[in-house]
């Protein structure tokens, strides 16, 4: 049996997971999550640690093995790190035993990775920095448009008649939309525009790797934005690619559920192997 806190430290939230995993079995027993905004990632993190150990009525020196990932390898309290990619795959089969693929799409870059039966990444590619195909990107568009995060995806579904982004350059899709507003485009068709054109570059991702069938699992902040969801579902279906977009509620933890599951499973290599430290 082991007891693993998994910290996924991302560019604008930190996610963090506490499984038991026993006899293969993992059982998730507590989560937390917040916005870094302006304040210390690491501080934040400390404070999800004492969080999840409330939560479960644990003590820190009970925990067998606290994982980090994404910009987490520099947390002192960590036992160990694990890359992002790993983390998501293994979360994303977690949430979905179907998952052949994972789209991670966070606050700065999104990620396609082409995974197998047991997690195993086999293939991956990020899009590039200056991208418009990021959680930071969407946020900023809905200020333009004066909208909550939150109606994005209802409103993106209500589109009759989709206004085209002319360009992949955060910058400048950002000056297309304003001038969309000038030309009182309604709201919704901007906004299905705008997820059809990240949609064409996220299914170019998958192309690149070699995901042609089965469940590809969104993983990330915007893994419930249902209007990008739906634009990507219907690219594929366009496209004629034998995939199935998939999401969950918990899609959001994927990278903190994958780096506690793999946490748990180094910890009980490792005391296999006889490689503990002994207690002092």
């Amino acid at each position: 049996m082991a007891l693993s806190i998994g910290i996924d430290v991302g560019s604008g939230v930190i996610k963090t997971a506490l499984f038991r995993v026993e006899g293969g079995n993992p059982e998730w027993l507590a989560r937390w999550d917040a916005r870094i905004r302006q304040r210390v990632a690491f501080r934040l993190v400390e404070d999800s640690l004492e969080y999840v150990l409330g939560k479960a009525g644990m003590k820190r020196e009970e925990i067998d093995y606290v994982a980090t990932t994404g910009e987490g390898e520099s947390f002192e309290g960590a036992t160990g790190h694990f890359y992002t990619m790993t983390t998501h795959a293994r979360g994303a089969l977690y949430l979905n035993p179907e998952a052949r693929a994972v789209l991670d799409i966070g606050a700065l870059n999104g990620r396609a990775i082409r995974i197998d039966g047991r997690g195993k990444v086999l293939n991956y590619r990020m899009t590039s920095q200056c991208a418009s195909g990021s959680g930071q990107f969407l946020e900023n568009i809905s200020r333009y448009l004066g909208i909550a995060q939150d109606e994005i995806g209802a409103l993106s579904r209500k589109s009759t008649n989709p206004e085209k982004v002319s360009s992949i350059c955060a910058v400048l899709a950002e000056t297309d939309v304003i001038n969309m507003v000038s030309r009182s485009i309604p709201p919704s068709d901007i906004l299905r525009g705008i997820h059809e054109s990240m949609a064409d570059r996220l299914i170019k991702l998958l192309k690149s790797i070699e995901v042609q069938q089965g469940v590809v699992m969104m993983t990330g902040g915007l893994a419930l934005d249902t209007g990008l969801v739906q634009a990507l579902q219907d690219g594929m279906e366009k496209q004629k690619m034998g995939t199935r977009v998939a999401t969950h509620p918990d899609s959001l933890y994927a990278g903190a559920i994958g780096a506690a599951l793999w946490g748990a499973f180094r910890h009980e290599k490792l005391k296999a192997l006889g490689l503990l430290p002994k207690a002092s």
